[in-house]
C-alpha cells in the first residue's frame, strides 16, 4: 500500500470515530489531558513578547478541543485582536469542530493535510499540534511546513505520545495501560476496536523526544520546554530563531 493510501486510511479511521472522539478521549485520560493542554497554552503565551494581533494555527485540530483551550487562555491573558486557524483533513472531525466553536468569530477552518499548509511564509506567531503528529506519515514534511509558516520568534507547540523507554514503575504502568486497557475501553465506548488498537501501535513505531528535537533544531526551532507527563505524554515547545 502506498504512503498516500495509508494516510487516507488513517484519515478515514478518524472520520469513523469522530462522533465519540471527545467522550472516549476524556474517559481514557480521566480528564488529565485537559490540564496538559491548558499548561501548554499558558507556557506558550509566556514565551511570546506580544499580546495583540496574534495569528495562531492549530494543526490536526480534530474536534476543536485545543482551539477552545487557546481561546480561554488568550482571553485570560487579555490578548487583543487574535485570530485562530484550525486545520484538519478529516471531514467529520472538522464538522464537529465547526459546531463546537460556532459563534467564535476569531476562528476559521480549512480542510487540508499538515504537509501542505495553505498559509503564507512567516504568517503565524504560534503553530500547535496536539496528539496529531503521530498520525502524519510524512511528518518531516509537516515539520518543514511548520517552520515555513512560523514567524521568527514564533513558537511551535507539540503535545504527543512520543516513543519512550521509561522504566520507572509509573512508566511501566502507563505502558501497560496504553497497550492493554486503552484499546479495550476505547473500543467499547466508540464501537471501533481497530481505531484504539492503532494508538499503542502508532506510539511504538514513532520517534523519541531526542529525535524530534534534532529534527526541530535542523529547521531552526530551538527547544524551550520539554516536559513528560505521567511517563507517556510529552510537551515540547520550541522557538524559531
Amino acid at each position: 500500500m502506498s504512503t498516500k493510501d495509508k494516510q487516507q486510511q488513517i484519515i478515514s479511521m478518524f472520520d469513523s470515530i469522530a462522533k465519540t472522539y471527545d467522550v472516549t478521549n476524556h474517559a481514557l485520560s480521566l480528564g488529565i489531558d485537559t490540564r496538559w493542554r491548558k499548561e501548554a497554552c499558558k507556557k506558550t503565551l509566556d514565551l511570546l513578547s506580544k499580546n495583540s494581533n496574534l495569528r495562531l494555527l492549530d494543526v490536526a485540530c480534530g474536534s476543536g478541543d485545543m482551539i477552545k483551550h487557546w481561546i480561554d487562555t488568550l482571553n485570560e491573558s487579555n490578548a487583543q485582536d487574535y485570530r485562530i486557524y484550525g486545520l484538519e483533513p478529516s471531514v467529520n472531525m472538522l464538522e464537529i469542530a465547526r459546531k463546537k466553536l460556532e459563534g467564535y468569530g476569531c476562528v476559521g477552518f480549512s480542510k487540508s493535510e499538515a504537509k501542505i499548509l495553505p498559509y503564507g511564509n512567516e504568517s503565524m506567531d504560534i503553530v500547535s499540534i496536539a496528539y496529531g503528529l503521530r498520525n502524519i506519515l510524512e511528518y518531516e514534511l509537516a515539520l518543514d511546513e511548520f517552520a515555513r509558516v512560523l514567524k521568527k520568534g514564533g513558537v511551535l507547540v507539540v503535545l504527543e505520545f512520543l516513543k519512550t523507554d521509561n522504566t520507572s514503575m509509573l512508566g511501566k504502568f502507563m505502558g501497560f495501560y496504553t497497550r492493554k486497557i486503552l484499546p479495550l475501553v476505547g473500543g467499547l465506548i466508540s464501537g471501533n476496536f481497530r481505531a484504539y488498537k492503532y494508538l499503542p501501535d502508532s506510539i511504538e513505531s514513532f520517534i523519541t523526544l531526542e529525535r524530534f528535537q534534532d529534527l526541530s533544531q535542523a529547521r531552526g526551532i530551538q527547544k524551550s520546554v520539554a516536559k513528560s507527563y505521567s511517563g507517556i505524554c510529552t510537551l515540547y515547545i520550541g522557538v524559531k530563531s
